[in-house]
């Protein structure tokens, strides 16, 4: 039986793809064993184990990015954390290492091409991260979610998605979701959303312009964010919430979308063949504004820079969109064509190749 060690965590964006592909390895192969690599500090360390696989731990040892005095010390704790993870693939027998960037990749990829053990590299930005750079030199086989991701023999295999997402069927579950967030099934709906915590400039635009969304006829599903500050107007159509626990239902409500363009949420839009308006996180690298861009190339997606966002531009673009069923429908038809719900599967086949080789 085949051991697999799966590399990757921090943030949702490492540990959820992860996550996927574990249950698909597990599910096709029940007698393997699949074990998870992650740092103690990483989202990996609560998710794993509730998930029921084993983790082992690796020291987290950030990349420089400045000559400090943690600079200095990096090649002795970066060779510590990769003796770690030689430790692990030599004591389990493990026959792949699968990475999907974050801190615990960087040592995996190291120890593994030592150990003589094939390297399988998972991208989910369009914009790679410094630990995939790295194994993607030597990887037996490397994936991107999305296309034009600049990542050395990489092929476009799509992000591993949640079950639920994959299985979702939009039209069934429709009355459930309006009957559950409180909005008329037979009205389109809008559905807003910027992460967690909210997003305050999407959360500001909605609140100045949601009386015109609604007069276009449509309906609003606002995830607010919880330490959001809009005060919701109790209109039956515009309904503010803190938090979505149920996002299957959420999207399959949506008739259209406003969201933040993290990796997933892009991935996830498009295999459902929504209509999209990405307003990127302004902070950071850049890495949002390219995750929607073959969206937005492909004609399933418009792009509007945060700092442009406003309850004017949502008067001004979004409610004429809104109104047109014509472009709505070509943008869901781009969208179908531009996503895929196989993400998962493409990367279990990287995986086989590997092994093959």
């Amino acid at each position: 039986m085949t051991t697999y060690l799966l590399a990757g965590g921090g943030t949702a964006g490492h540990v959820n793809p992860l996550l996927a592909v574990a249950d698909a390895l597990t599910a096709r192969e029940p007698g393997a064993t699949v074990l998870v690599l992650g740092t103690r500090e990483g989202l990996e360390a609560r998710l794993v184990p509730q998930r029921g696989y084993e983790l082992l731990f690796v020291d987290k040892v950030p990349f420089p990015r400045r000559p400090d005095a943690a600079a200095l010390r990096f090649p002795a704790r970066f060779a510590r954390a990769v003796r770690q993870v030689r430790s692990h693939i030599r004591e389990r027998g493990v026959d792949v290492v699968v990475g999907f960037g974050g801190y615990a990749s960087a040592p995996a990829y190291v120890a593994a091409g030592r150990a003589g053990v094939p390297v399988v590299v998972h991208e989910a930005n369009a914009k790679p991260g410094l630990a995939n750079v790295l194994g993607a030199r030597r990887a037996a086989a490397s994936g991107v979610a999305f296309e034009g991701t600049p990542l050395r023999g990489a092929e476009v295999v799509g992000m591993p998605l949640r079950p639920e997402i994959v299985h979702l069927d939009r039209a069934a579950l429709r009355d459930e979701a309006a009957t559950a967030f409180g909005l008329d099934a037979d009205r389109p709906v809008l559905l807003v959303f910027g992460g967690s915590l909210g997003a305050v400039r999407i959360n500001r635009a909605l609140a100045d312009s949601w009386q015109d969304v609604v007069a276009a006829g449509w309906q609003i599903l606002h995830a607010a964010g919880e330490r959001n500050d809009i005060a919701d107007p109790d209109d039956p159509a515009y309904r503010v919430v803190p938090y979505i626990d149920r996002m299957d239902l959420a999207f399959a409500l949506a008739d259209a979308i406003v969201s933040r363009s993290g990796a997933a949420t892009v991935s996830e839009i498009s295999a459902l063949g929504i209509p999209a308006v990405y307003v990127p996180y302004a902070v950071g690298n850049g890495e949002q504004a390219l995750n929607a861009a073959s969206a937005v190339a492909a004609g399933a997606a418009v792009l509007v820079p945060d700092a442009e966002l406003s309850g004017d531009r949502i008067r001004s673009s979004v409610v004429p969109l809104l109104t047109d069923a014509a472009a709505l429908d070509r943008m869901r038809a781009a969208a179908t064509a531009v996503g895929t719900r196989t993400g998962t599967e493409n990367v279990v086949a990287l995986i086989d190749r590997a092994l093959a080789r």
